[in-house]
């Protein structure tokens, strides 16, 4: 299957054809997919935020906040600079190094993921064959951090989080992992890419959640789990553990956990609509509409207004799925620690553990409904 061009060939092969040698059009395309990931996901974090108070003020029959700018709108950004300006303390008995490098590991694993998600069918920064693999592989190495900080911090509560972010990630890691690999199944790929274009050709009936209903739910809750997100933010409960791993924390190391936190669930609800909710597809098939009109697929103001849509699908597939996320957190209760840990080891392991068997018999029985 065609994976498409991506953002680097783009770039590069634009560069050399404005007389700029390859080696120093690569060299030239080197820094810029870290501006671009740390731009667009601090963009991302920032609506987030401001999404997150408003829907839950209105689920709390409350304003929410107004004045700072149109509907408050630079609320978020007041809140970051009030975490640049902060002191930032590191307590006298802790492990300075390790305190310092937890929030660190943390954060960038979660932004280099943002390589791998394609925004439009050609906007991705690389597309590898590996691509899906390599995010659940970066989303494994975030709980180090957490224990790290945790350790470090010389804090009992801080350690008890440390413990919980482990043990928490380590009980969803495998059903998410098992609902991949069902999705890969079906797509006989774990590009990205490929795994949208699968999807597309027959519209919103493509979409891989028709086929997946239980691989959603099972990767969806697994998401939700690995975010931290109430009903599972038992590492950082504020009633039990004060703020879990992030108690000692304050100043820019705290606004560390905070972007991450928010960075990590944009990019789960991102990888959510690229893997079930077919990415930048439309819900009726572009040709269907472009036949309709009478307008040629090759038409070139089509190609450019196409693009230009499937970016904003990408985005409101998985920002409804924020949305859902921060409706969550204000009408679920948080669940026990051992209730999490038996949700994760003996409901989802099991149950994602037959979906992919069942997905593999149906991919032998009907190759053409499931990918074969």
């Amino acid at each position: 299957m065609n994976s498409g061009i991506d953002l680097q060939e783009i770039f590069i092969q634009s560069l050399m054809d404005l007389g700029i040698p390859p080696g120093a059009a690569k060299a030239i395309w080197l820094p810029l997919p870290m501006l671009l990931m740390i731009m667009g996901a601090t963009v991302g974090v920032l609506v987030s935020v401001w999404l997150e108070r408003k829907i839950s003020a209105a689920a709390q029959q409350r304003i929410g906040p107004e004045f700072m700018g149109p509907f408050g709108v630079l609320a978020p950004v007041a809140d970051g600079l009030k975490l640049i300006f902060k002191e930032d303390v590191v307590p006298g008995k802790s492990d300075s190094l390790l305190f310092t490098l937890g929030p660190v590991i943390v954060v960038i694993p979660v932004f280099l993921s943002y390589m791998i998600v394609p925004f439009g069918q050609n906007l991705v920064i690389t597309n590898i064959g590996m691509g899906v693999f390599l995010w659940i592989a970066f989303s494994s190495i975030a709980p180090i951090g957490l224990l790290m900080s945790g350790y470090a911090s010389n804090n009992k509560y801080s350690l008890l989080g440390g413990l919980r972010a482990a043990a928490q990630s380590i009980s969803y890691e495998i059903p998410l992992s098992l609902s991949v690999i069902a999705i890969a199944m079906m797509s006989n790929s774990l590009s990205t890419i490929d795994i949208v274009q699968q999807q597309s050709g027959y519209g919103i009936l493509g979409w891989n959640i028709w086929r997946q209903p239980v691989g959603f739910l099972i990767f969806w809750i697994a998401a939700l789990a690995e975010c931290e997100r109430i009903p599972f933010d038992l590492p950082e409960a504020e009633e039990e553990l004060v703020a879990g791993y992030q108690t000692e924390y304050s100043g820019m190391k705290f606004g560390l956990f905070y972007v991450g936190s928010y960075v990590n669930l944009v990019l789960s609800a991102l990888i959510v609509a690229v893997l079930y909710l077919g990415g930048w597809d439309f819900p009726i098939p572009i040709s269907a509409i472009a036949s309709l009109l009478g307008i040629s697929e090759t038409n070139p103001f089509l190609q450019i207004v196409t693009a230009s849509l499937g970016i904003t699908m990408t985005l409101l597939k998985a920002y409804f799925l924020i949305f859902i996320a921060i409706l969550m957190r204000w009408t679920v209760p948080r669940v026990r620690i051992d209730q999490l840990l038996n949700l994760g080891w003996k409901f989802l392991l099991p149950v994602s553990l037959v979906n992919l068997l069942l997905t593999a018999a149906l991919k032998l029985a009907f190759p053409f409904a499931f990918g074969g």
